[in-house]
């Protein structure tokens, strides 16, 4: 029999997940039939619909449930939970906007269970100016739900900024696999942290904690540095999970097929593999990663069999718990604290890191 927290937990992603309707009505109703961008709008629609569901809407989730921690129930009436589940959409589809453009670069075949959006027959790189296309959505979100409240311009520049150290992130992964010949002295912990900081703590961890603590009016620097820094290192294990998955999952639970190995990304695999090869082994390295060949791909992969990095994986997964709590202990308090202790529960100390559970 399921327990009263899961009850809990699915009601709150079916209010979530059913609130996308209501975005994409917003964002194409009034010109749905117009007579010059009637097409492109419609082209909008199908692009939001494909795209934007199924995922576990773990980031938009907690925009609404940080809202909900942080203010007094009587301050929790109708229109401020619709403006939390609207911002908190607008985090998905920021989100949604870079997997779209990722997909292209990794080569990807699927994702959340079906063919990427660029794979889609009649897309392939139409789907650049799609991306582009469902970011825009987030700014007109904001205007007509936010526009007015106290907060809507610090709101605005949070997301412009968080787009902005996300694609950072994003170059910073691409220039290492763009790289003609393999070089294994460029992947290493220092450049693996960047990434992850940039491509996605700041996006998928701070962004949602933040934009809550704007809508419920917190304005002290301090809390909102606190904040940054327990939610980036939270960050470094999401990333993890992904690279992770992303060699051991499967693809048919996780709905991805996995390209990291071929595509000659920085993982934290690899890093930690070469943390520990002998010179025979990282000849193996040198000889296979970053290519596109089956074979290959599966010579690397054994060598991570033999260096027992599932184990090395689940060590590091208490260990990152364990500062985290730390780090919530030393700079939280109140409700922050419980804020902090769900979504590191969450993300760290729930077994979400299985290969039995969706990666987004």
């Amino acid at each position: 029999m399921a327990s009263v927290k899961a009850f809990v937990a699915s009601d709150i992603l079916l209010e979530f997940s059913s609130f996308l309707e209501r975005v994409v009505q917003d964002l194409t109703a009034e010109e749905w039939g117009h007579p010059e961008i009637g097409v492109a709008v419609s082209r909008l629609r199908e692009v939001l619909e494909y795209n934007a569901p199924g995922g576990r809407c773990t980031r938009g989730m907690n925009v609404v449930a940080s809202i909900r921690d942080l203010l007094p129930l009587a301050m929790q009436d109708v229109e401020t939970i619709e403006r939390a589940l609207v911002v908190g959409w607008c985090v998905e589809l920021m989100t949604c906007s870079f997997m779209v453009t990722d997909d292209i670069m990794d080569r990807s075949e699927k994702r959340r269970g079906k063919p990427c959006w660029y794979k889609k027959e009649g897309i392939g790189l139409d789907a650049i100016n799609d991306s582009a296309l469902i970011e825009s959505c987030v700014y007109r979100l904001l205007r007509k739900y936010c526009h007015g409240q106290p907060y809507y311009l610090n709101l605005l520049e949070l997301f412009l900024e968080a787009s902005y150290q996300t694609e950072l992130g994003q170059v910073l992964d691409l220039i290492i696999a763009q790289q003609g010949k393999l070089d294994l002295a460029q992947y290493t912990e220092t450049r693996y942290k960047s990434i992850w900081k940039y491509k996605s703590a700041f996006l998928c961890f701070y962004l949602p904690v933040a934009a809550a603590m704007l809508m419920a009016g917190i304005d002290q620097e301090e809390d909102y540095r606190n904040a940054k820094t327990i939610l980036l290192d939270m960050g470094e294990l999401f990333q993890v999970q992904n690279d992770y998955l992303d060699c051991y999952g499967d693809p048919s639970i996780t709905g991805k097929i996995g390209t990291d190995i071929q595509d000659k990304r920085c993982t934290w695999l690899v890093v930690e593999a070469l943390k520990r090869v002998t010179p025979e082994q990282r000849k193996i390295l040198e000889e296979n990663y970053g290519q596109d060949d089956v074979d290959k791909v599966q010579r690397v992969k054994n060598l991570y069999d033999d260096l027992d990095l599932t184990t090395v994986y689940r060590q590091y997964k208490e260990e990152i718990y364990q500062r985290v709590q730390i780090l919530i202990s030393q700079h939280a308090n109140g409700l922050f604290k419980e804020i902090f202790l769900s979504l590191a529960l969450k993300s760290c100390k729930k077994d979400v890191f299985s290969p039995s559970l969706p990666v987004v």
